[in-house]
Formats: C-alpha cells, structure tokens, sequence
C-alpha cells in the first residue's frame, strides 16, 4: 500500500483545516499509519504459520485459524485508515473546485492574482462549512463502526493464548494456540486507544465550527437589529 499518496492527498486538506484537524491528522499519521507500517506489521507477520494446533488433521487448523480469525488484524487496520481518511478526499475536491471555478474566471477576464491563488487558504464557510463538516461526521461514524467490528469479530479485545476449535474436518475439539497474544494484545489495545483520541478530536472540531458559524450567526442578526 503506498501510503505516500494518502499523505500526499491529506497534507493538501490539512492547509485549509482548523487547528483541531491539524492535530487529528498528526495522531494518525505517527500514531496510526507509521505504527502499522514500522511496527504492527513484525509484530502479525505470518501469523497463520505461527497458528499452532494439537492435531496433525489435514485442514483442521486452517478451518480453525479462518474461523477464529476471519479477518487478519493488520488488514483490518489498513481498511480503517482508508475510509477513515475517504471523507477528506471530499474537502480536497471540493477545494480543487473553488480553485477551478476562480481560474475560470480569471480566464473570462477577472482580475485575479493566479500566484496568490496557489497559495491561498480557502476559509471554512458557506458550501465547504457542509463539505467540511459531513467530512468529519462521517470519520467519525466508520471508527465508531470498525471499533464495533473489531470487538465484534474477535470476541473482545484481548488476544487469547487458547481456543477450543471442533469445526470439520477437525477429528475432536482441538486445541489451537496463538503465537504473542500478550503482545499482540498491547497492539490492539493501542491503536484502538488511538482511534477512541481520534474520535475524540473529530467530535471536538465538529462542536467547534458548530459552535463557530452559530455565534456568527447570533453576531450577524444582532447587528442586523
């Protein structure tokens, strides 16, 4: 996965983000992207290989390392990261478009200062308020929901040291055992720690443009009185 490119992509949105979104975006990417990728993938590595059961079955423990875990947890991860980051593509598109419909402009023969243009920082307000905004609900949405999956899909959030698996083509109920789990518990519960601080962070910057445009709105009908 080239993370180069999601960097690439988000450092555009995070020129024109509140100072809020600019913390939210350096929690993910020390605390989420470079862990995943430096250290979680070592920790993991070829944890089917590691998957160890009682049983010389052929098949059994394959059915059971597919049955206790569907998903692998750094794949897991990975598919958080990308739609968590998906609604800032939204910001960034909307902002390349303001851009576009000013260089028209300028192409119809409106003054505009094309050089300052690059440069500028597009303000929070009107249409991108929207953009910017749902962006943020929907973050938050897909951590609620893959924390949801992940408690859901591994039965908690600790790594057990032993399963039970009697699933065919196992001859009885076997005993499997997971390679790390106190360490690979210590991941889990981290970047599920980090995830809950960048929920937090996105409900505060959403309260904070609440917050921001309802005051300016109170300012501008007490002057309108």
């Amino acid at each position: 996965m080239d993370w180069g490119t999601l960097q690439a992509v988000l450092g555009g949105v995070n020129k024109h983000s509140t100072s809020i979104g600019k913390i939210w975006l350096t929690v993910l990417f020390i605390f989420r992207i470079m862990i995943l990728v430096v250290a979680a993938e070592r920790v993991w590595g070829d944890e089917q290989q590691d998957f160890v059961c009682n049983t010389l079955q052929p098949g059994c423990r394959n059915v059971c390392y597919d049955h206790f875990f569907p998903i692998s947890h750094i794949r897991l991860w990975a598919l958080q990261l990308i739609f968590v980051s998906t609604p800032a593509l939204l910001v960034a598109m909307h902002v390349a478009y303001t851009r576009h419909e000013k260089k028209r402009r300028f192409r119809n023969g409106e003054k505009i200062d094309i050089e300052e243009l690059k440069n500028e920082k597009i303000h929070i307000r009107g249409p991108l308020w929207w953009t910017y905004t749902s962006s943020i609900f929907f973050r938050i949405v897909f951590e609620a929901v893959f924390m949801y999956i992940f408690y859901y899909m591994y039965d908690g959030y600790q790594m057990p040291r032993l399963v039970k698996c009697d699933a065919w083509p196992c001859p009885n109920t076997v005993d499997c055992f997971v390679s790390r789990p106190t360490e690979k518990t210590t991941f889990t519960i981290f970047m599920l720690a980090v995830s809950g601080i960048c929920m937090m962070l996105n409900l505060a910057e959403l309260c904070y443009l609440v917050i921001k445009i309802c005051m300016k709105e109170s300012r501008r009908t007490t002057v309108l009185k």
